[in-house]
Formats: C-alpha cells, structure tokens, sequence
C-alpha cells in the first residue's frame, strides 16, 4: 500500500509536522528544514534533531522528504547566484541528513533564457559540486516535475533524462512526480490508456526506477495549461481517475505519496484530514 501523508508546518518545532502525521494517520511526512522564501536559516538544534526523530519513529513515519528553498537555481547563469544556490543547497541536504530524511525534493531551475541545453547543463554543474561536498550523505535528491511556467526546466521528461545523463553520480538522483504539475505540462494521466502512454514515455526516457515519490495534487487549471495552481483532490482538472490509477498501480505500491494541497477552505481548518480521505477510499475501491 502506499505511504500516504501531506506537507506538514513546523510552526511550534520540527517535531510537530510529525506529530500531525501522527494525528492523521499518515504512513510518511514532507516538511520545510527552514523559510523556504528565505536563503538562510537558524540551526537546527540538537533538540530540534532529537525531537523530529523521536516524533518520526513514534509515528512509524517512512521515506520522510523535505522540499528545498524555492529560491535556489542551479540553472541561473548568474556565476553569484549560482554560487549562493549550491551553498544554499548544501545547507538544505545537511539538515535534511541531520533529521534523518530519505529525500529532498528540489525544483531543477529556471535557464533564465539562455536556452534548455545551458540550463540542464549548469543543473549537472551544480548537482555534481553539491555531490561532492556531500559525500557521504544518506537523502536522496529527488529533481520534482514542474509544469513549466516561463523558462523552468523539468516539465519534459526529457529534461530529466538530460541531467541524469550529464552528471557524474547518477545514482544519488531519483524524480518526484507531481500530478498537478506533470498535468498541467502537458501529460495526460486519464483515461487509462493515455495514463499508460504516460508512463510509457517516463520509462523509455528516464526510467520507472528513478522515480521515488509522488507529490498528489489536483490542478485548478487544464492539461499543458503550463500554470502550477493545486487544487483539492478530485476538485479539479484532474478528477478522482488519475488518483485511483495511481494509487492502486502495483509498480508504486511502497512510494512515499504527499499532499501539498490548501490547508483550509470556509470554516474546513483540516483539509489536508478531507484530502486523506478521499485518497484512503480510491485505494479501497480497487
């Protein structure tokens, strides 16, 4: 079955996003390690550490993920930004190993207009420095699909397979696939036979291997619609199909599966508890 959670505040301590996994029932937990608008953050302390670890093992939480700073860009072209992505980087995958997490997700980059060839080639640069300043580290970076707005890379398939095939250790490197953002790319994930297609294309480019997590989002907008606007699930574009294929497909049984859908909406405070459910009751239908 699959490990279904959500992106979890640690308003109040670390600890308590695992707390609120607990309380939901959750089998894996995704957090923010610090401001993910700011580039630096305070230390994690060793109560911090100490706490997030017990919660985690308490709750029996696994393949917990961090998602890092929106602001890196190992595509810029810029040699300061780009230099200020990789340090920021760095930081991310020391805490993220400090609160033993499997996995970082982490957006590509945007080329800035210096063309996909550049882009995924400064991506391998900076993925292979952040490698080799982290040697030894147990997370995992996981490069997320994005829907494409203006000159962000990872909305093709292909861009993916391009920087798997730059780098030097592409074996620390897996996918997170995000329905919303796969979707609104321009990747069909219903009806089932172009749910197939799909798949069939992600294994034939970079492989069905790589891919170790799902971000679970509906979307407010069309397919390649190009626009990242999630939305509750089956409240959207995409409908409760996709999520019934995926859920109940054989090939991603043990993946860890996270909500980053709104938290509230009127007088609902618990949205993410709604979303939970609607995801437990397709995994029942099959």
């Amino acid at each position: 079955m699959p490990l279904l959670g959500a992106h979890m505040s640690v308003a109040g301590g670390i600890y308590k996003a695992a707390e609120e996994s607990e309380a939901h029932l959750c089998q894996t937990v995704q957090v923010f390690t610090k401001n993910a608008s700011q580039w630096k953050g305070k230390p994690l302390s060793q109560e911090d550490i100490d706490n997030f670890r017990r919660a985690a093992r308490k709750a029996n939480l696994k393949h917990n993920l961090s998602h890092n700073s929106y602001l890196i860009n190992l595509a810029s072209p810029d040699d300061e930004m780009f230099a200020k992505s990789i340090e920021a980087f760095v930081d991310e995958m020391q805490r993220a190993e400090q609160l033993e997490l499997d996995y970082l997700v982490a957006h590509p980059g945007s080329h800035l207009k210096t063309g996909e060839e550049a882009g995924i080639a400064r991506i391998a640069n900076g993925l292979d420095e952040i490698h080799r300043r982290c040697p030894d580290f147990k997370v995992m970076i996981l490069l997320e699909i994005t829907a494409g707005q203006g000159t962000n890379l990872g909305c093709k398939f292909e861009h993916m397979a391009g920087i798997l095939k730059l780098v030097k250790h592409a074996e620390k490197l897996g996918i997170c696939f995000d329905t919303c953002h796969a979707f609104a790319a321009g990747y069909p994930l219903f009806p089932k036979a172009d749910y197939d297609a799909t798949w069939q294309e992600f294994d034939t480019l970079i492989g069905i291997k790589k891919l170790k997590a799902f971000h679970l989002n509906d979307s407010k907008k069309g397919l390649g619609s190009r626009v990242d606007r999630h939305e509750h699930i089956g409240k959207g574009a995409l409908g409760l199909e996709p999520f019934r294929l995926i859920l109940n497909d054989p090939r991603f049984a043990s993946l860890p599966m996270v909500l980053e859908t709104p938290k509230e909406e009127g007088d609902n405070h618990d949205m993410d508890g709604v979303n939970l459910t609607v995801l437990r009751n397709l995994i029942s239908a099959r």
